[in-house]
């Protein structure tokens, strides 16, 4: 949802291979990725962060949930200042969602012209 990041780690040597793993069947898409940071102290990093966001935490009752309400403004701004020699990059996509999106507008779009069509009463 908007405003709402998931601030978490990997260690893998491709990341987007965690964000495909995040966004299987359980979820209605996948996960959009809008930045990632690269920092040699990733896990101190993330442990800051969370440390900064913890009153905005979607779910309170469970640490391993690492979804917070927070702008990705406010997550750049953190991490300069918490951070400053991580690079933070942007790349906001959100492929699946905006397909949707275009065949929702599309369809709505035919169902008000067909709605504008005039039939005669009777055949």
């Amino acid at each position: 949802g908007e405003d709402v990041v998931k601030i978490g780690l990997t260690r893998r040597l491709d990341p987007t291979d965690r964000v495909r793993e995040l966004g299987d069947a359980s979820v209605p898409f996948l996960f959009d990725t809008h930045a990632m940071i690269y920092s040699e102290e990733a896990p101190a990093l993330e442990t800051a962060l969370h440390s900064e966001f913890d009153d905005r935490r979607v779910n309170a009752s469970n640490m391993r949930k690492e979804f917070f309400r927070v702008s990705l403004e406010e997550v750049e701004e953190a991490v300069k200042r918490l951070a400053p020699d991580a690079e933070f990059h942007q790349d906001i996509e959100a492929k699946e969602f905006n397909e949707t999106l275009a065949k929702r507008r599309e369809r709505l779009v035919i169902e008000e012209a067909f709605a504008a069509l005039e039939f005669p009463d009777e055949l």
